[in-house]
């Protein structure tokens, strides 16, 4: 019994778009490689630079792979994922955000013939990339080579690897004095530790601060063996330049204190009302004779000062700052060795910071500049930037932050990788190789995997503007003998030793470039359906 044609049951909203099945992974994989294309140009030491304009109307110009697509916005849920992958390998390793993006983009393009044409089920590719995974860590393991954290040159060495890909390859000798500089000032020793942790604490973001001054010439940056504030005295008749200072912390105001709810006093003489306006006095003048008390020089809150304690603090020969950021405060407590005091009350003599030799406010540009300056041995540091314009400066910001990660990872794991495009190219022949032994379908994505590795180099090739194919069998050649060492020479795109070149990379960031860029390929591999336009019932 046949009944009438049914309708087919919609079931969505009509706003709604889904895609679903074999459509879903080649338009997550179309999205994924248009992603990794914006950022193809950006690798090497040849890179171009993006220039973007945030809605705002701000202007970032940039080769930083994560600067750009933090900017850029993405309807497409794959490439918002991609995003992430870049966002990772920022926080966690500070460089190659860059490769990443276009590795995973590689991985998924190469990956995509067998989804598409051979119809090999999403899940087999998975297992043989994670294969290729633990495989290729072996390899990085194997041509990696551990490095001398105290030989400086050798750190300069590395660190201008890093820079060399960036804008601030015009000044990188200066760059790279001014990040071993600050990672080796907040380094603390941890003492002894257990096999395989980190002997060190390396805690950059907190404090090495990065002070951006406009004016002056890149070559004036320099690292402070203290701290910079943009603050000037409170008072314009306190001493400007103070030698040895000694430095009194406080995370409380310098005023009258009011009570925590409203008062409401009763007045019934006109005594008694002056006499109110002497307590207040009182009070602030004892608080300020607590702190005179351990004769300090220079005293520094991150509450207010009123009128009043400027003037006895004033009398009593101290220099004041009022307002200082928490943080700032944590590192001047860092460089001078004072402790923050939350009551006046609690100050006693050991609190007092004497660890800073020179406390003196500068005026640069036309804004005032408080140093707390050649520190004995400062726990904490502050970077001076200077540079022609804003622009300019946020990129060498960008840059010298890639510098610092650089140098902690390597400070924390101190092994290297030949740069150049030579790991991912011993990668890619290594896998090759294991692919042969492979039965089975499996062989076929570990294969794509190995070609995906070789886009690193290819890159670099076409970055440079050299022949890609000719070089590449080259290279590959050359890596097929057992030579893991040969890479590309970003500038020429000529293949050179990197043990002669001297390009290397921390075996962190080669690690986690490759586990990110695989996980990311085989999250985008096992979607099989796209909803989007998803709006909450009204």
């Amino acid at each position: 019994m046949q009944g009438p044609v049914q309708a087919p049951v919609v079931f969505m909203n009509t706003t709604q778009e889904r895609t679903s099945g074999r459509q879903a992974q080649i338009s997550n994989i179309t999205a994924a490689k248009a992603v990794a294309d914006v950022i193809r140009t950006c690798l090497g030491p040849k890179a171009m630079l993006k220039m973007l304009l945030d809605p705002m109307g701000g202007l970032v110009l940039t080769n930083d792979g994560h600067a750009i697509l933090r900017e850029i916005d993405v309807a497409h849920p794959a490439a918002k994922s991609m995003l992430e992958l870049s966002r990772t390998q920022d926080e966690e390793v500070g460089d190659g955000t860059t490769t990443v993006i276009i590795l995973a983009g590689e991985i998924l393009s190469q990956c995509s013939l067998y989804l598409i044409e051979k119809n090999i089920h999403p899940v087999i590719i998975i297992q043989a990339l994670k294969k290729a995974l633990s495989d290729a860590l072996e390899v990085i393991k194997m041509v990696s080579r551990p490095v001398d954290v105290e030989n400086d040159t050798a750190m300069k060495k590395l660190i201008q690897a890093s820079i060399g890909t960036k804008y601030v390859n015009h000044w990188s000798q200066k760059m790279c004095d001014l990040a071993l500089d600050a990672v080796k000032t907040v380094r603390i020793d941890l003492g002894p530790v257990p096999e395989g942790e980190p002997a060190f604490e390396i805690d950059i973001k907190r404090y090495v601060r990065v002070e951006k001054i406009p004016g002056g010439d890149v070559m004036d940056s320099q690292v402070l063996r203290g701290v910079l504030l943009n603050k000037d005295v409170v008072h314009p008749k306190m001493s400007r330049l103070v030698k040895n200072p000694r430095v009194v912390l406080l995370d409380c105001p310098l005023e009258y204190k009011k009570g925590e709810s409203q008062t409401n006093i009763e007045i019934t003489k006109e005594e008694h009302w002056n006499r109110i306006l002497q307590i207040e006095e009182e009070q602030v003048q004892a608080m300020c004779q607590q702190i005179l008390a351990v004769k300090p020089t220079v005293v520094i809150t991150e509450k207010g000062v009123s009128d009043l304690a400027q003037h006895f603090l004033l009398k009593g020969g101290c220099s004041v700052l009022r307002r200082v950021k928490k943080s700032d405060n944590n590192r001047i407590s860092r460089v001078t060795g004072a402790t923050i005091v939350t009551r006046v009350e609690d100050l006693k003599e050991s609190d007092v910071g004497t660890k800073c030799g020179l406390f003196k406010v500068e005026l640069i540009g036309d804004e005032y500049f408080t140093f707390l300056d050649e520190s004995k041995d400062p726990k904490a540091c502050t970077i001076m930037l200077r540079g022609g314009s804003k622009d300019i400066l946020n990129e060498i910001e960008r840059n010298l932050n890639d510098a610092l990660a650089v140098t902690r990872n390597v400070m924390l794991a101190p092994s290297l990788s030949p740069g150049g495009g030579a790991t991912e190219m011993a990668v890619s022949v290594k896998l090759a190789e294991r692919a042969k032994q492979l039965e089975g379908i499996q062989q076929w994505p570990y294969q794509a995997v190995a070609d995906a590795m070789e886009c690193i180099p290819r890159t670099l090739i076409q970055n440079a503007g050299g022949n890609p194919i000719r070089m590449l069998s080259q290279l590959r050649a050359s890596h097929a003998q057992g030579q893991y060492t040969m890479g590309v020479d970003g500038e020429s795109g000529k293949l050179v030793d990197m043990v002669s070149y001297g390009i290397w990379e921390p075996e962190v960031i080669k690690q986690q470039s490759i586990k990110t860029a695989i996980e990311s390929a085989c999250l985008l591999l096992r979607v099989d359906d796209i909803v989007s336009g998803v709006r909450k019932q009204e």
